[in-house]
């Protein structure tokens, strides 16, 4: 992302972003799986632990480290287009919101950039691949009706139709919009002071940076991600019927379960998520340089 330096290119924002987004799914995805586990219903008479490692190594135990990342591919597949997405649309929103005078952001119109890219984020990628994602990881504790992802999308798009690969987009696009203004904006910042204040930037205040962006977003957006998960179990539920069910099963408080398990994975995908970006942008400004050089002179 750009900070009153050269602005990146497009093509470098998608890749880079596809990619950090991809090393970040795969290297925290068991906390994804524990927190979508806890968030599901409980299934009568066997408590959920609220200790993501006590999930992770029951779930290990008892149906191996295989079932650790069901749904792995989808959230991954989804992790590529959705922060390729993301970064490139941050990238384009964020300099059409600068000041015309200044060419800064205001931290206002940097969390509204973010909320602009989350929006589109979600109606292009993150719907349909969290609902086969949670849906795996549902099935595969009650039903066990889908054998694979393409399997998943097949009987669900059979069945539903293409709105039932949507079913949670309104609390999706809830999440994505606040969450990406949070964590975009957040670390654009703190980037920003960073570099008001002349503080060098490294793999470890990006790293820092991100961690921070992570755990202010957990807080402010679990209620929409508890709502999202409840709406993309395998069946399927309406947000009304996953907010009624919420609050029968476990009142005000249920909104923020899963909170410790998200957090566990966001402290770590944040700073995974941003030190990845920047060091694609690092590898491949360069390169995208050279190219367009060489068209250039030829």
């Amino acid at each position: 992302m750009s900070h009153g330096e050269e602005k990146t290119p497009a093509i470098v924002s998608l890749l880079a972003g596809g990619i950090a987004g991809a090393i970040e799914a795969a290297s925290t995805y068991p906390f994804e799986f524990a927190k979508t586990r806890v968030q599901l219903r409980e299934q009568k008479g066997i408590p959920t632990p609220k200790n993501p490692f006590k999930v992770v190594l029951g779930v290990y135990r008892n149906e191996g480290i295989r079932a650790l990342y069901k749904g792995c591919s989808s959230l991954v597949v989804g992790s590529v287009a959705k922060d390729g997405i993301r970064f490139l649309s941050f990238d384009t929103i964020k300099e059409l919101f600068k000041d015309p005078e200044t060419g800064t952001l205001s931290p206002l119109r940097s969390l509204a950039a973010g909320s602009a890219s989350g929006v589109v984020a979600s109606f292009v990628a993150v719907t349909p691949t969290e609902r086969i994602k949670t849906a795996l990881i549902d099935d595969a504790r009650t039903e066990k009706r889908f054998r694979s992802g393409r399997h998943a999308v097949v009987t669900i798009w059979r069945e539903t139709g293409i709105l039932g690969l949507y079913r949670g987009l309104a609390g999706t696009t809830l999440k994505q919009a606040t969450a990406t203004a949070f964590r975009m904006g957040t670390y654009n910042i703190l980037k920003d002071y960073e570099t008001r204040k002349e503080i060098k930037q490294s793999t470890a205040t990006n790293f820092a940076n991100g961690s921070v962006a992570g755990i202010v977003t957990t807080l402010m957006t679990q209620p929409f991600d508890t709502i999202k998960t409840r709406c993309q179990s395998s069946r399927g539920a309406s947000t009304v019927e996953a907010f009624r069910s919420i609050v029968a099963d476990y009142g005000v408080k249920g909104f923020w379960k899963g909170t410790t398990m998200r957090l566990g994975r966001t402290v770590l995908s944040g700073g995974i998520l941003f030190t990845s970006y920047e060091w694609g942008v690092a590898l491949l400004n360069p390169t995208f340089a050279t190219v367009k050089t060489t068209i250039l002179k030829d």
